[in-house]
């Protein structure tokens, strides 16, 4: 079941990080997180009323608080990191993020098997190569690098809290709710700051009906990564959280598999070498 659920995490992410990275060509980085995470909210907060979750809020709460305020820091922390610096370098380095949820599980008195242990260096290999790490080149700036460390091991924290936030299925409606809930909220606020600084919160030449015409895709975003969370908690709980991290955590693999197959990027050889690697590393954690 671990292993089934951090898969299914690993496919969610990977598909909500290629929507995201779709939508933030046309539209504000800041406000495709606001209007996607809103989005989540209204959804989650009906499934909230429905199945009476409100009735099972307690101190856990704060751990999803506590994730959704890192949750959008380590978002705009990674989209400036793009910017800044060469994909090819920021995007593997930010992978590095699942030794948070790892060392997490190893301070909690968990221990991996062999084959496990083996299983998550082969896939952690290849969730960096899968990136398409640029070794030659301009260099990148100290700043890029640190920022992307910021978004690292923010993403990393998420995993590790979020897994903690309730201890039943109802329960963790509501907290993935009251996580995107601060989701909105800390975004909404530097959103707001950056407006007042001169940046724009509408794309330009569109303006709100190029956000209308992209609201199917953004609903598809903050949807897919709200479930990928939830599978995420499940896959935590019910298994080793040292091979539920590192399996949820391929999800590279799936954005780059879904910009060779839709957008038609090429696949560079290293890629390619990675997404093998992630699926060795796969097999020896399931088989572990």
């Amino acid at each position: 079941m671990t292993a089934l659920f951090a898969l299914a995490t690993c496919l969610l992410w990977g598909l909500a990080d290629f929507g995201g990275g779709v939508l933030t060509r046309r539209i504000p980085a800041l406000t495709v997180v606001v209007v996607s995470q809103s989005v989540a909210v209204v959804v989650l907060g009906a499934i909230v009323v429905v199945t009476r979750a409100w009735t099972e809020a307690g101190p856990l709460l704060w751990y999803a608080v506590a994730a959704g305020v890192v949750g959008p820091v380590a978002m705009l922390a990674f989209y400036k990191a793009l910017a800044l610096g060469p994909m090819g370098v920021v995007s593997p380095l930010a992978s590095i993020g699942v030794v948070v949820p790892v060392g997490v599980g190893l301070v909690l008195g968990e221990r991996p098997g062999l084959l496990q242990v083996a299983g998550i260096a082969v896939a952690v290999a290849g969730i960096v190569l899968a990136g398409g790490p640029e070794l030659r080149g301009a260099p990148v700036r100290r700043r890029a690098i640190a920022l992307t460390l910021v978004a690292a091991f923010g993403f990393g924290a998420v995993m590790a809290l979020i897994s903690e936030a309730s201890t039943s299925l109802t329960g963790l409606f509501l907290a993935l709710f009251v996580q995107r809930v601060t989701n909105v909220g800390v975004g909404g606020a530097a959103l707001y700051v950056s407006v007042r600084r001169g940046a724009p919160a509408l794309p330009e030449g569109g303006g709100i009906a190029v956000i209308r015409a992209a609201l199917p895709a953004l609903a598809f975003v903050g949807l897919a990564d709200v479930a990928a969370n939830g599978t995420y908690s499940i896959a935590a709980q019910n298994g080793p959280v040292t091979v539920a991290a590192v399996l949820a955590s391929l999800y590279p693999v799936i954005t780059a598999v879904a910009a060779r197959g839709l957008l038609k990027e090429r696949l560079r050889a290293v890629q390619a070498a990675g997404a093998g690697l992630a699926l060795i590393g796969t097999v020896l954690l399931a088989a572990g």
